[in-house]
C-alpha cells in the first residue's frame, strides 16, 4: 500500500481521500492545512492518523510515497519543491500551476527527482470521455477538424456566492480571475489534438451589473475564444449566465462527429441524412433517441455497479496515475500536455485582459508555443 499524504483540507479534499481509498492502493496517513482546524476536522471525520500544520512538518515525520496538493495554485510550486525533494510523487489539483513558467518548473523537478507529476484533469476520464477516447483508438471519427466545448459556472451557487461575495477569495488573486479557475476543465479536452504552435483569439467581458466592489468587479464572468493547431480549431465558450449551466464537447471528424454531455454523461453521435426525402428525414430524431436511450440503460448500469456517483472520473484517473507511480502504465495526462494547458492559459488571460482594459477594441490575437 501507498502511503499518501494530503496538503490542503478544503471540500475538495474529501473526494481526494473517498477516491483513495476506493481504489484501494494507498493508505491516507496524513493530512496538512495551515489553518489547523481544517486538518483536525478532515482527520477526525475520517479517522486519518496524521495531523499537520506546517508540510516541513509533515514531510520530516511522515514516510510517504505520494502527496496530494489540493491548495490554491499559488502555492503549488513551492510544495512540489518539498514533495519532490521528499521523495513523493505528486498529484495535483488544478489549476496546476500559476503560469506555464511555474508548470514547466514544476515538470522539471519531477523529471529530475523521477517521480510522477499528475494533476486532477478529471473530466477526461468521465464516461463520455472514456467512450470517445474508444472511438478515438479505433480510428471511428476520422481526422478530428474542429471541436467545440462549453463550459458553465454558477455565481449563484454555493461556491460562486463564495466568490462574488468575498473580495479576500483566493481566485480573485489569480491573474485569469474566475476564468483561471475553470480553463484546466475546458482546455485539457482538446489540447490532446492541438500541436505545438497555436494561435489564439480572445473575447472577455462582464455581463452582470456592478457590485460597488472594486476587485469583484473586476472579474469577467463570460469568455469566448478560438484555438487554431494547423488543420485543427476549437471554439471555446465559458459562460456564467448561461441556462442550464453548459458543460459539452462537440468534436467534429473526416469520417463522423459526435457530442459529449458531461452533466447527462452521454455520448451522441451525429445524425445522418441518409435518405434524400422529407421522409429519410424523419427517421433522424428517432436515431438520436435510440441513442439517447441506449446512454440511459448504460447509466442505469453504472449506477448498479456503483459506478455513477460523482466522483467517479477522479476514481479512474488516479487508478491510471497510481499505476504509472508502480511503473505499470503510462502518465494518464502526460506532461506535455499539461504544459500545453498552461501556456494556452497564459495566452488567454493575457487576451482577457486586453479586452478588460480596452472593451471597445475586445479582441486579441496571440499564439502560444505549446
Amino acid at each position: 500500500m501507498l502511503r499518501v499524504g494530503i496538503i490542503g483540507c478544503g471540500k475538495i479534499a474529501d473526494g481526494h481521500v473517498e477516491q483513495i481509498r476506493a481504489i484501494g492502493r494507498g493508505e491516507v496517513v496524513a493530512v496538512c492545512d495551515r489553518e489547523p482546524l481544517m486538518a483536525e476536522q478532515l482527520a477526525v471525520r475520517m479517522k486519518i492518523p496524521g495531523r499537520y500544520d506546517d508540510a516541513a512538518e509533515m514531510f520530516a515525520k511522515e514516510r510517504l510515497d505520494v502527496v496530494h496538493i489540493a491548495t490554491p495554485p499559488d502555492s503549488h510550486l513551492f510544495l512540489a519543491k518539498m514533495a519532490f525533494a521528499a521523495g513523493c510523487h505528486v498529484f495535483m489539483e488544478k489549476p496546476f500551476a500559476l503560469t506555464a513558467a511555474q508548470a514547466l518548473e514544476i515538470l522539471k523537478l519531477a523529471r529530475e527527482a523521477g517521480r510522477k507529476a499528475g494533476v486532477n484533469y478529471l473530466y477526461n476520464y468521465e464516461t463520455p470521455g472514456l467512450e470517445l477516447e474508444a472511438l478515438l483508438q479505433k480510428g471511428e471519427l476520422g481526422e478530428v477538424v474542429h471541436l467545440d466545448t462549453n463550459y458553465g459556472y454558477n455565481l449563484s451557487g454555493d461556491y460562486g456566492l463564495a466568490v462574488m461575495t468575498d473580495p479576500g477569495h483566493w481566485v480573485h488573486r489569480l491573474p485569469g480571475k474566475l476564468f483561471h479557475n475553470v480553463l484546466d476543465h475546458v482546455l485539457a479536452k482538446v489540447v490532446p489534438f492541438l500541436g505545438d504552435e497555436i494561435d489564439t483569439r480572445v473575447l472577455a467581458f462582464r455581463r452582470r451589473g456592478p457590485t460597488g466592489s472594486a476587485i469583484v468587479d473586476a472579474m469577467p464572468d463570460e469568455l469566448r475564444f478560438i484555438l487554431r493547431s494547423g488543420g485543427v480549431t476549437v471554439s471555446g465558450n465559458v459562460s456564467a449566465h448561461g441556462r442550464p449551466v453548459p458543460h459539452t464537447l462537440k468534436v467534429v471528424g473526416t469520417t463522423d462527429s459526435v457530442e459529449l454531455d458531461y452533466t447527462a454523461r452521454t455520448l451522441i453521435r451525429a445524425s445522418r441524412w441518409a435518405a434524400p426525402s422529407a421522409l429519410g428525414r424523419q427517421f433522424m430524431a428517432w436515431t438520436q433517441a435510440r441513442q439517447l436511450a441506449a446512454n440511459g440503460r448504460r447509466n442505469i448500469g453504472r449506477f448498479r455497479r456503483y459506478e455513477f456517483h460523482y466522483f467517479q472520473c477522479m476514481r479512474v484517473l488516479l487508478e491510471r496515475f497510481y499505476d504509472a507511480v508502480e511503473g505499470r502504465g503510462a502518465d494518464p495526462i502526460p506532461p506535455e500536455q499539461i504544459l500545453r494547458v498552461c501556456r494556452v492559459i497564459d495566452q488567454i488571460v493575457e487576451g482577457v485582459d486586453a479586452c478588460m482594459a480596452d472593451p471597445k477594441n475586445s479582441t486579441s490575437a496571440t499564439e502560444a508555443r505549446a
